[in-house]
């Protein structure tokens, strides 16, 4: 597996890989597919993004990590997001992505990294705490578009 940050160039195989995690459902917040352009917006070069990694196996891209800025985060902290394929999962490719990310996140000079979590993902719940994230929020009525309650937890990882 290969480690790297992403480009404008890797953004069709990420909105593939991203459209498939939200088309099966339960593991992302996102309910809406993304464009290219939407993907490389909001993950690679839009003003908010901070940066992003793709992991790579047999030059497919199998997983992408981003840190972004969010408007409800204090300053110095960094919103992430982690998308790995469902076969390529718990093979040590998020930990991987990790690695990269909060060595950039120490560059960038931040404090602070915010995950915030379906509470239903499992797995997600299980990969940030996994990786040294703490809970700090709790928001137990959150809801999907549709009005389904799913709750969501934010975790923190302090650099």
């Amino acid at each position: 597996m290969i480690v790297r940050s992403a480009s404008p160039q890797d953004a069709p195989a990420m909105a593939s890989l991203l459209n498939r995690i939200i088309r099966i459902g339960g593991t992302t917040a996102h309910q809406h597919e993304k464009t290219p352009q939407k993907v490389r917006t909001d993950y690679i070069d839009g003003p908010d993004a901070l940066c992003c990694h793709v992991a790579e196996e047999a030059g497919q891209v199998i997983g992408f990590q981003a840190l972004g800025r969010h408007d409800g985060l204090p300053a110095g902290w960094g919103d992430i997001g982690t998308f790995v394929t469902p076969d390529s999962q718990a093979r040590g490719t998020g930990a991987a992505l990790f690695a990269a990310t909060s060595a950039a996140a120490r560059g960038l000079g931040l404090t602070t990294i915010n995950a915030t979590i379906r509470a239903d993902n499992v797995p997600g719940l299980a990969y940030y705490a996994r990786i040294g994230f703490t809970d700090y929020a709790h928001e137990p009525d959150w809801a999907l578009q549709d009005g389904t309650v799913t709750g969501r937890i934010s975790r923190r990882f302090d650099l």
